[in-house]
């Protein structure tokens, strides 16, 4: 029976809706986070994980009562909050004197701790000590990441990933302008990563395009990598595969270049070039062949009568 998963019949409709929710999908859903508070989190802690909370809603869970439990040693906790509330990221806070101000951000597969990575707050500014107007509940934030060493580090890179699952929000269709007011930037520079948090002000230029300003307005966070679980290179492969029915059908007789440039290859029946249509000429006029046999080939001009 361990090997084996259990089975769950639902007996009522709720209970067969509930469970066709939790199917899995050919597109799956916007991704949920859980926010969990450590046995020991101090107030900092408890207020980065209400900003965060707070960016992410509604697309997370913030569990108000502590958790005793340590996610590098022992993760059936989170696996088990993970398969109750449906959630597959997760932002564990503690504090203790090894390690004061702590934050684990991780990420889940199969309900499995797939990989989480440990970062220390060194500086933080709340979202009520910035005084500046705030951006709607649920807005989609832009992404910007800054530093070479998200692209050369495969730790700084895992990270990178990892921020973009945790703060990308729900896949939409189309975009418009106006929608564009919330940026979310990310900056790694000796040994420490900065995260920004601004609104986007759209100022009047006198021309169609308007004038772009960057307002702050928190949270903001100073933090430094510690201890890190990253999946192998096999399985976080396997979290990667897409099924069949989503991959987009390779078109036959259709090629790109490195420049985007799409060419086609037309296949055509054998033209007879014969009939084909040519400029109107005296010269191109076809002849009787017998005529053109007699004459050697060659017609001789008519001499003009007197």
């Amino acid at each position: 029976m361990d090997a084996l998963e259990r089975v769950v019949k639902p007996k009522t409709k709720r209970a067969k809706r509930f469970l066709e929710k939790r199917e899995p999908k050919l597109k799956e859903n916007t991704k949920n986070a859980m926010l969990i508070k450590g046995g020991n989190a101090n107030l900092t802690v408890t207020e980065v994980l209400k900003d965060i909370y707070a960016v992410k809603k509604p697309f997370a869970v913030l569990y108000k009562k502590k958790n005793i439990t340590r996610p590098f040693e022992d993760q059936t906790s989170l696996e088990f909050f993970s398969k109750k509330s449906d959630c597959s990221l997760f932002l564990f806070g503690s504090h203790n004197k090894k390690r004061p101000n702590n934050l684990i951000i991780g990420r889940m597969f199969d309900y499995r701790v797939l990989d989480m990575i440990e970062l220390g707050i060194e500086k933080f500014v709340s979202l009520k000590d910035v005084k500046n107007s705030k951006c709607p509940e649920g807005t989609k934030p832009m992404l910007i990441f800054a530093g070479d060493v998200f692209d050369v580090n495969e730790e700084y890179r895992r990270l990178k990933s990892l921020l973009i699952d945790f703060f990308r929000g729900p896949t939409v269709p189309s975009i418009r302008l106006a929608g564009l007011e919330y940026v979310l930037h990310f900056t790694a520079a000796d040994g420490k990563i900065y995260m920004r948090s601004y609104k986007v002000l759209l100022k009047k230029s006198g021309c169609k395009i308007p004038r772009i300003e960057l307002e702050e307005m928190g949270p903001s966070l100073d933090l430094v990598m510690r201890r890190t679980h990253l999946a192998s290179d096999d399985l976080y492969k396997l979290s990667l595969k897409q099924p069949k029915a989503l991959k987009p059908k390779k078109k036959k007789n259709i090629s790109h270049d490195v420049f985007g440039t799409t060419y086609g290859r037309i296949h055509m029946q054998k033209q007879d070039l014969s009939k084909l249509q040519t400029r109107k000429m005296k010269g191109l006029r076809k002849r009787p062949a017998g005529k053109s046999a007699e004459d050697g080939g060659v017609s001789p001009k008519k001499s003009k009568s007197a």
